[in-house]
């Protein structure tokens, strides 16, 4: 199976993302209008193969010195092929990101895929702090 990696926002096929992020257990019922809030906000890429869009993930970045890789998903069928890390490494690669020193991420069951690809847990987890909307927060808790 070929797989194309493109940035075109207009390309994004946003009800199928929508259904995969919704579904997600760090998305759930995302509302769409959130969701093309956030596309609109990040920068974004789509993994396509004949059929249509098989993968979505975006960065949150200043694109001097930080990006949050956020939201990377890999439908079903395509899964296991290296998709995912494809679209992480697009990021490393591409141009208007070659300032970034820290990249970051955030993941539940995943650690394998990105530690492959040079993620690992913060040197200094100490230093890092974050802030939740009380509703977020109780999500969380209630997970873990």
């Amino acid at each position: 199976m070929t797989i194309e990696l493109d940035d075109d926002k207009a390309r994004l096929d946003v009800a199928r993302v929508h259904g995969w992020l919704a579904g997600s257990y760090w998305a759930r019922g995302i509302a769409r209008e959130q969701l093309q809030r956030q596309i609109a906000h990040s920068h974004c890429i789509g993994a396509y193969d004949a059929d249509g869009q098989v993968g979505f993930a975006r960065a949150i970045t200043d694109y001097a010195s930080f990006a949050w890789i956020d939201d990377v998903w890999v439908a079903e069928a395509a899964r296991r092929q290296g998709i995912a890390r494809r679209m992480v490494r697009w990021f490393f690669d591409h141009p208007e990101f070659t300032a970034v020193r820290r990249y970051a991420l955030v993941t539940a069951d995943a650690h394998g895929v990105y530690e492959d690809i040079g993620f690992h847990a913060p040197l200094r987890p100490a230093r890092w702090m974050e802030r939740l909307t009380p509703e977020f927060e109780a999500r969380v808790r209630a997970s873990t």
